[in-house]
């Protein structure tokens, strides 16, 4: 759960709404330029999903270095009493991202809008059009958590450990490897497949489904509270959801391969499963 009082890691729209003129608060809106434009909670701040990843092929959703965050928080007027809320147009993949990058660098304050700018509308809130332009600050990344992240070599080596469980949310497709999006398809050894979107109400405004729902269907899988839960798809942004996801369901040890498929199926040493012969 977030840490500051009275403030849930999981975030109605009716909950968020009288917090707009708190100094405290600092809303990041991980949305596409266009949607930002097009309309938004007044005082977000738009963050280009981009900012979030390094861009450096083949793995591009790997966390940039701390240089580059320093920059990127600062840049945002983050200080480390500010309370994020994070927000996107998707369901939750971007804003995901965004919460482990705080957890990343150490920042523990943060709360995610459930089903963010399509649930913000559809609730009838207000909008604005009007861009806000962030108060920078001077910001420093210090270290990263290691206990967040996890790197290609770490993961090969505990490939074997039975108190691992690999949740893949890329598609069925993808995990199977009849589409392929790398120079090769299909998915780790041992890996579950939970598509990221299925965790979402459709026909809700991709508000995620109710919690006890969702924990059911990972302990049906066995993504349970006992193991090391390692998370991934092919760029650590589908799986941003899922390690928010197994946050509010306050797993103990949930990590992500932030080098995800694109680095996994682009490597000619990392072992693979798929369909094909």
């Amino acid at each position: 759960m977030n840490d500051i009082p009275g403030i849930p890691l999981l975030l109605s729209s009716t909950e968020l709404e009288p917090l707009l003129d708190n100094e405290r608060i600092l809303i990041l809106d991980v949305s596409s330029a266009d949607n930002y434009a097009r309309g938004h909670i007044p005082g977000a701040i738009h963050l280009s999903p981009e900012k979030l990843v390094c861009g450096i092929q083949p793995a591009t959703g790997k966390l940039p270095n701390r240089e580059h965050l320093s920059k990127l928080f600062g840049y945002l007027g983050l200080e480390p009493d500010k309370i994020v809320i994070a927000y996107d147009d998707e369901g939750g993949g971007w804003a995901g991202r965004l919460i482990w990058t705080l957890d990343a660098i150490g920042h523990p304050h943060h709360a995610y809008l459930d089903g963010g700018i399509l649930a913000w509308r559809s609730a009838d809130k207000p909008i604005s059009t009007s861009p806000t332009a962030p108060t920078s600050t001077h910001y420093e990344v210090d270290t990263i958590k290691q206990n967040t992240v996890i790197a290609c070599e770490e993961l090969m080596s505990l490939l074997s450990d039975d108190s691992l469980a690999i949740w893949d949310v890329r598609s069925p497709e993808e995990f199977d490897g009849t589409k392929v999006n790398a120079q090769r398809g299909g998915h780790i050894p041992g890996a579950i497949n939970y598509e990221w979107t299925e965790m979402m109400d459709k026909n809700n405004s991709l508000q995620l489904l109710p919690l006890e729902t969702i924990q059911a269907k990972l302990n049906t899988l066995g993504i349970t509270k006992d193991k090391q839960v390692i998370t991934h798809c092919q760029t650590h942004h589908r799986s941003g959801l899922s390690y928010l996801v197994a946050k509010l369901l306050d797993y103990p040890n949930i990590r992500a391969y932030d080098g995800s498929w694109s680095e996994w199926g682009n490597r000619l040493d990392t072992p693979i499963v798929n369909v094909t012969p």
